[in-house]
């Protein structure tokens, strides 16, 4: 239904100067949805109000509504087709934009009276995010294909959310960092599955990139439980998912993701994770559960070391800290991480495993094959664990989807399906294994993946087999190309 007007959007964003990448195309599709979401919002609770005999006070002054300045209508009605005569274009409508509009949204925030309304959500977005599009008549054509756009039905907020999550995994293929904003849906889909959220449970990503976890928590709650009240549904929308994100663009990315999947007022905070004092963590700050993809490599300040028991540079080591610390007493987690985390000897690495096996139970570790995260050039494990009891015993699967994986290859919901079903009572296989902890090197905590059912050892050439082999198919090269000048 929807799925040409976002092809048009693409297609003018290409024409424009300003616009060089997929992230770009995805952050300037994302300002202009979420105004023209805004406008829809608006207007169904003017209507609610209306219906109720009551008076509605919008959120926007009327010459910053999208009625007015995108899309005013012929007649001055709110159907019917837009009154170009009146609205703004070319150099008058970027003027508007980024003289006008962006700075009264980004007033919001000192206004908004929490972190957690939609009010400063506005201000948080418009003050982070610039128009990137030079040319107004460019910005014209893509707000008349934005107007096009519907979120009145369940069906029309169902098709613009995965036409939006197909924007993220093209931005996520894109490279110039776009990867780190796209956990494939099928590995957090296994995630969530054996993390098995229930409702009245708190659910957090501190690294909440474009929200794909939480959004996949959400649609797996619904769908677990079809027959719920009005209150459960209130509890969904504005007390179970929380998130941190301290990016910008995947900010905007996280919280539009969340409002197409049908969260109105998502709780994402722009922050940065890491700062925050370990120290200061308190049971109201803790939750249920914990699913996240952290950065890898990246390097954190020696200020930000600070707040960590377990000083590093690496901040997935500090990220994995910071799970362990807000996680309830009994809570649970599923926690991807490069697989280099199982075998490291740095004194942060042997330090980290310890304390994972000591304060919490790692139950399982699902071990990915190279290629599952497109263009990340690293193998990564997923860890699952409870807090509060020690670990006795880690059940291990190695993932084979009996293929390369790749653009062409991705992951997919198959390729899981015994993990999740073996999980459960953690059965061996010949891709599962047990590991009692008390086998486990004291010194070192080595996890490392070992398959013991993984069929015959490979058995390594000597450097001599190696090189008498090179020798060999030198000379059968050199006799073909021998018969191929003799027939020139």
């Amino acid at each position: 239904m929807f799925e040409q007007a976002f092809k048009n959007i693409d297609d003018v964003l290409w024409k424009d100067a300003g616009c060089t990448s997929e992230l770009d195309y995805t952050e300037q599709t994302s300002w202009l949805l979420f105004l023209k979401y805004l406008d829809a919002l608006e207007t169904d609770k003017a209507t609610e109000a209306a219906l109720n005999g009551k008076a509605y006070t919008h959120i926007l002054d009327a010459p910053y509504r999208w009625a007015t300045w995108a899309a005013p209508r012929v007649g001055g009605g709110k159907d019917g087709q837009i009154d170009h005569n009146t609205a703004l274009s070319g150099d008058d409508l970027i003027q508007f934009v980024n003289g006008k509009l962006f700075p009264y949204l980004h007033g919001f925030k000192a206004k908004a009276t929490g972190p957690n309304t939609i009010e400063y959500k506005i201000g948080e977005i418009f003050g982070e995010i610039k128009n990137r599009i030079q040319s107004g008549y460019n910005l014209r054509e893509i707000i008349d294909h934005i107007d096009e756009l519907r979120f009145q039905s369940q069906t029309e907020k169902h098709e613009l959310s995965h036409l939006y999550e197909a924007k993220i995994k093209n931005m996520g293929n894109a490279g110039r960092n776009g990867g780190e904003y796209y956990t494939p849906r099928p590995l957090i889909r296994a995630i969530v599955a054996v993390t098995a959220p229930k409702l009245g449970e708190t659910l957090c990503d501190p690294a909440v990139g474009s929200a794909g976890f939480l959004c996949e928590s959400f649609d797996y709650l619904r769908a677990q439980n079809p027959k719920r009240t009005t209150a459960q549904d209130r509890t969904l929308q504005e007390r179970t998912f929380y998130g941190k994100e301290k990016k910008s663009l995947a900010y905007v990315i996280a919280i539009m993701n969340m409002i197409l999947h049908g969260i109105e007022a998502p709780n994402i905070i722009h922050t940065n994770t890491l700062a925050e004092n370990l120290a200061d963590v308190q049971e109201k700050d803790r939750f249920d559960i914990i699913v996240a993809n952290p950065p890898f490599g990246g390097k954190e300040r020696k200020e930000v070391q600070q707040n960590f028991p377990i000083r590093t540079g690496e901040t997935a080591f500090l990220f994995l800290q910071h799970f362990i610390k807000i996680l309830k007493a009994g809570g649970r987690a599923g926690i991807v991480i490069k697989n280099t985390f199982l075998s490291n000897t740095d004194n942060a690495s042997v330090s980290l495993r310890q304390k994972l096996l000591e304060e919490c139970n790692l139950h399982t570790v699902l071990d990915c094959p190279g290629g599952t995260f497109l263009g990340a050039g690293v193998k990564t494990v997923v860890l699952f664990f409870e807090k509060g009891t020690k670990t006795r015993k880690v059940w291990f699967y190695q993932l084979d989807p009996g293929r390369n994986m790749g653009k062409t290859n991705p992951l997919n919901d198959a390729d899981l399906a015994e993990f999740i079903a073996l999980q459960k009572t953690k059965a061996d296989s010949p891709k599962s294994w047990s590991v009692d902890a008390a086998t486990i090197d004291q010194a070192t905590f080595d996890l490392s993946v070992k398959n013991p059912n993984g069929g015959e050892e490979i058995a390594h050439r000597s450097p001599q087999e190696i090189m008498d082999e090179i020798a060999a198919l030198d000379a059968e090269s050199a006799e073909v190309l021998a018969n191929i000048r003799g027939l020139l």
